[in-house]
């Protein structure tokens, strides 16, 4: 700012457009203030906005832009975020193929222009504008959808007797680009900007939470909860939930049981599904929607982040010709996909694949999908039933919930049938006993077994902003799980783990996610503990004799090639041993072992 400032002021004496009097007395009043020298001659009054712009386009040879009113396409919006746009003081006024025209303050700033260079990718065709007009453009352009939701809440405030007390008709699909036209109330509106800003942001989540005084709307994205502004009146909580209801084909008389449902939405070409669960809280019913982008789904077993030997060993048994594959770990930690990844990866014109889903959650070009719908009598065990009387050579079931399903499961991966499922068990070696749990004979679980893994999704650090982490000591890398050799590597600046504290690119220091994945073969050792009637922790300490690496491990080995932080590494994964080294993830080279 002050370079500039110093430019300017040799552009302004050049054109003797003010009085050296003049001149010195704004100049110190922006130096004072750390301001544009710009707005401080605007200030006060010497010159106005239009013919100071002139006077230094003039000099500088740059084309100069009234941005006053001016707001351009989404689509070149888009090219730059707006943390982005307002750290190196620029605004995207239009983009023809690979030229991105940019409205500049300081046409004289090579590195920040380099920097858009990178980012974009794009060449750059510069126009001159005032700091404080370039400022407003950039606020008045990237805040149009939450100006439009601010306009939304005070409309949605003046209509305080609005209820939805008859069911709609049912609407399976809404096409975003016909929102304005086909709905005029005020509610209508609200969800359909709520839902299309959630598919905008890439959520994977959207949370309608009653608190006592006013509701609370977050998004979950890269696996991290945000409130969005602004915030819903509480009086029309009701009418919000309603609306949802009625797309997801609920009872909207019913608020004092849970429900689940589902509706469909067009967004930008594309198909998006809603999975929508309702539960009653004491401030009112609290709704979670979450979102099936099939736009923003990767199906390739190879850019899923996997560790070298995770992606061997699970290659090596879905590449078998039959047996069982279990995919374990919590609702959100990327099991579907690694599931699809894999019937992607097999998927050829001479086997038939059948898949049971509930619901389905993407659509897979030639493999027959069965969607569950127990409401008419189609459950996971009598779809599998029937599915095995259809020749099938791969199956994959959504979700293996309950004693039957699980023994269907086993009796098609014994007769000669690939089977791919998930389970709710927090890492591999649970998951044997947890099929015992569920009434399975050990002999039959070991012996259709080909192999158990369990599965998280870790943020991925940003390459933009990352940094090496300050060094601990030895005793703490110990303690979170690395090897003696490792921890002496790290400590002595041989191995660097990386930290990040946030930029324009990711915010939060974190831009995207891997998987992390602990995968259990079942092996002759670990088939002879299960038989045995071995518990969990027998059987984890013969996997990890025959080359298993736990989940921890993994992710602390992710942590090493700087994918991802110790932080992350600890907040998302058990250490090896009874309780967690730290106590909580902010707990990391701050306090001291739980």
């Amino acid at each position: 700012m002050v370079s500039f400032n110093k430019g300017l002021v040799k552009i302004l004496k050049d054109a003797k457009a003010i009085s050296d009097e003049d001149l010195k007395k704004v100049n110190d009043a922006a130096a004072a203030d750390r301001g544009s020298l710009s707005a401080a001659i605007v200030k006060a009054g010497l010159m106005g906005e239009r013919d100071l712009l002139g006077i230094i386009a003039e000099q500088v040879k740059y084309p100069p832009i009234d941005l006053e009113g001016y707001t351009p396409d989404k689509k070149v919006l888009e090219t730059l975020s707006e943390d982005l746009a307002k750290m190196h003081g620029v605004f995207p006024v239009s983009r023809i193929g690979n030229v991105l025209t940019l409205a500049v303050s300081n046409p004289y700033d090579v590195v920040k222009l380099d920097d858009i260079r990178i980012i974009t990718g794009c060449d750059l065709r510069l126009v001159l504008a005032l700091e404080d007009p370039l400022k407003k453009a950039v606020e008045r352009a990237y805040n149009q959808d939450k100006q439009a939701m601010q306009d939304m809440m005070s409309s949605l405030s003046e209509n305080e007797d609005i209820e939805l007390s008859e069911k709609a008709e049912e609407e399976e699909k809404v096409d975003l680009s016909a929102i304005s036209s086909d709905a005029d109330s005020p509610v209508v509106k609200y969800v359909n900007m709520m839902i299309a800003a959630a598919i905008k942001e890439k959520a994977s989540d959207i949370h309608i939470e009653p608190l006592e005084k006013r509701t609370r709307v977050r998004f979950r994205n890269g696996g991290v909860m945000r409130e969005i502004p602004p915030a819903l009146p509480k009086k029309m909580h009701g009418a919000v939930i309603s609306r949802i209801k009625i797309m997801a084909d609920l009872d909207i008389a019913e608020r004092r049981k849970p429900q689940d449902g589902k509706f469909q939405m067009k967004a930008e070409g594309r198909q998006v599904d809603f999975r929508v669960s309702i539960l009653p809280l004491i401030h009112g019913e609290k709704v979670c929607m979450r979102l099936l982008d099939s736009g923003n789904l990767t199906l390739d077993l190879g850019k899923l982040g996997l560790h070298e030997k995770a992606l061997t060993d699970f290659r090596a048994a879905i590449n078998s010709p039959y047996g069982m594959v279990l995919v374990t770990g919590p609702t959100g930690s990327g099991k579907s996909t690694t599931l699809y990844s894999a019937v992607k990866e097999l998927l050829c014109d001479e086997d038939n694949f059948v898949t049971v889903e509930d619901p389905v959650e993407y659509q897979l070009e030639g493999v027959n999908q069965v969607p569950v719908n127990p409401k008419r009598g189609l459950t996971f065990a009598g779809a599998l039933r029937s599915i095995l009387r259809q020749d099938p050579d791969v199956v994959m079931i959504g979700e293996i919930r309950d004693q039957e399903t699980i023994e269907i499961a086993i009796k098609a991966a014994l007769t000669g049938h690939l089977v791919l499922s998930t389970l709710h068990t927090n890492d591999a070696p649970g998951t044997i006993t947890r099929i015992i749990d569920m009434g399975i004979d050990p002999f039959n679980i070991a012996s259709a077994t080909l192999l158990c893994s369990a599965q998280r999704l870790l943020r991925k650090v940003c390459a933009q902003c990352k940094k090496p982490a300050e060094i601990m000591p030895i005793e703490r890398y110990l303690e979170v799980g690395f090897l003696q050799s490792e921890a002496e590597r790290i400590v002595s600046g041989e191995v660097k783990l990386m930290t990040a504290d946030g930029c324009a690119m990711c915010v939060n220091g974190f831009k995207g996610r891997f998987g992390v994945l602990e995968t259990m073969p079942i092996t002759e050792n670990v088939k002879r503990v299960i038989i045995d009637g071995g518990s969990s922790i027998d059987i984890k300490n013969k996997a990890i004799e025959d080359g298993m690496i736990t989940l921890r491990r993994v992710a602390l080995l992710g942590c090493m090639e700087g994918k991802t932080t110790l932080a992350e590494v600890v907040g998302s994964t058990l250490a090896d041993k009874d309780k967690p080294a730290f106590k909580k993830r902010e707990d990391v080279g701050a306090a001291e072992p739980a």
